[in-house]
């Protein structure tokens, strides 16, 4: 029995320790996987921000992108295809000719973002996502759809500006997009691919991008390449951009708008890692002149220029290596400002007032800002001398009178600029009266298939003898008329006929 008693008080000990040695292990082997939940959001590791108390918080980006997507709306732009020759094919012979290029092929629509930029319903877009289109819809935020008018566009920058009755609309403001710094943080909004009220966030990753891609300009004259019009200087982010965010809103942490969304840098056609924005300082003053006048109040320097580069040092025995070299000036340097301010092919524009001066986009961008009339300080280096020139800007025509909204041509609003035939001409092609088209930029008319230098001489049967009665003849149309314009090319003994809807 004594026996059986030992055995027994060993076992219980042997187990005990047993225990007790199992336990301290496991304890020692969880110590390197110890997994701890806690309730609550978690705080960020990489990114903090002050919030308005000054306190520093982890990066939110909740309350500014309820902000901004209330304000960021959905564009359908709808085109109705219109042929330019087939109108003179009566109908019954019409389906013999599917393959022609001067098929009716119907409506087209496309779609793009758009930005509120006061509550009285004005919206700020791409050019292209309303070009040429003979109605604009909008969907708001609440899913509300509305019918909107173009009130002008401006191809030099890509932007227009359109607009919806309707008041005390949620709107965005715009920020001075010159204090925005590489690195700092934007959401882009808008709708890629029809998908509504998008968010994507990212950096500001360059800034005075000039990526030759607006191929606005002037033909120039005896062949030669004329004046580039466009203005280019966009903000790079690497916040997803693709189709359909164009004319969508960049804007910062306090939902302030840096600039519009416009394009992206991809091989294949969606984003990859690159897209574009223009500024909101440019922005602001297209949209303004578009609304105050219907169309761009843009001063001109009147001269070619390109950015200093170490070639070009080299070339011409520079004595900077940043700025814009004066090259010319332009096709009519008897228009230019620069030239009749003193300034000479050769020089360097390094500053403009206060701004500094890099390259011929930073010129490009901080000329577009400003209107004819306006004064600047163009400070120049000639051959190792700084100078100081007073510059006072002009308009295309030479002057410095802003143009009002009264003069301006009706013709412009379909794209095309016309002037008087001269008498020799007429007596030459053996024609009464006419009127030609001098310029024609890509809208409504171009896609119908006429060309610069089309000599119009019917509008709807009538005959027209300046470019004021085109302009009568077009001011009274309304939206959805029919408009055809007869013709001859100076080159081509046959009749034309052209037709849109308005």
């Amino acid at each position: 029995m004594k026996r059986f008693g030992s055995l027994l008080l060993a076992a219980i000990l042997g187990s005990v320790i047993t225990i007790v040695a199992s336990q301290w292990l496991m304890k020692d082997q969880q110590q390197g996987v110890k997994i701890e939940h806690i309730n609550g959001v978690p705080a960020s590791q990489v990114a903090y921000q002050v919030n308005e108390q000054g306190q520093v918080v982890p990066l939110d980006f909740t309350g500014t992108a309820e902000k901004v997507t209330k304000a960021v709306v959905h564009i359908r732009s709808t085109q109705e295809r219109v042929s330019s020759e087939n109108s003179q094919i009566p109908e019954q012979f019409r389906q013999f000719f599917f393959d022609s290029p001067f098929e009716n092929q119907g409506p087209r629509q496309s779609t793009g973002s758009g930005v509120i930029i006061n509550k009285d319903g004005y919206i700020v877009t791409n050019n292209h996502v309303v070009e040429g289109a003979d109605i604009v819809q909008i969907t708001l935020y609440d899913n509300r759809e509305l019918k909107a008018e173009v009130i002008g566009t401006d191809p030099d920058t890509d932007l227009a500006v359109i607009k919806v009755n309707e008041k005390d609309l949620p709107y965005l403001s715009f920020v001075n997009s010159d204090d925005s710094k590489v690195g700092q943080w934007v959401l882009a909004v808008g709708n890629p691919f029809n998908l509504n009220s998008t968010v994507t966030a990212g950096i500001i990753s360059a800034k005075g991008r000039n990526i030759n891609i607006i191929n606005s300009g002037n033909p120039g004259k005896n062949g030669q390449p004329g004046t580039r019009t466009a203005i280019e200087s966009f903000i790079q982010t690497d916040a997803a951009i693709n189709p359909g965010n164009s004319g969508g809103a960049l804007v910062d942490l306090t939902g302030g708008l840096v600039g519009i969304n416009t394009a992206i840098a991809s091989p294949t056609g969606s984003y990859s890692g690159y897209g574009f924005a223009v500024p909101s300082n440019i922005v602001s003053k297209i949209t303004e002149d578009l609304i105050a006048f219907g169309t761009v109040q843009r001063g001109w320097l009147g001269i070619n220029v390109t950015s200093v580069a170490s070639d070009l040092v080299k070339e011409n025995d520079l004595s900077v290596n940043e700025g814009a070299y004066v090259a010319g000036f332009g096709d009519d340097p008897d228009k230019s400002a620069a030239k009749a301010a003193g300034i000479k092919e050769g020089d360097v524009i390094v500053k403009l007032d206060e701004a500094p001066i890099k390259s011929s986009t930073a010129l490009i961008e901080y000329v577009g800002r400003k209107r004819p009339g306006d004064k600047l300080n163009v400070t120049v280096n000639r051959q190792g001398k700084t100078i100081v020139v007073p510059v006072t800007l002009k308009n295309r025509e030479g002057k410095t009178t802003a143009v009002k909204r009264e003069e301006k041509a009706e013709a412009a609003s379909l794209g095309f600029e016309l002037e008087d035939v001269d008498s020799k001409v007429l007596k030459r092609l053996d024609i009464n009266s006419g009127v030609q088209v001098k310029s024609l930029a890509n809208g409504k008319l171009k896609r119908t298939g006429m060309r610069e230098g089309f000599i119009i001489t019917h509008v709807d049967d009538v005959a027209v003898k300046s470019a004021k009665e085109v302009d009568e003849i077009i001011r009274k149309k309304k939206a959805g008329d029919l408009i055809t314009f007869a013709g001859i090319y100076e080159d081509y003994p046959r009749e034309y006929i052209y037709a849109l809807r308005m």
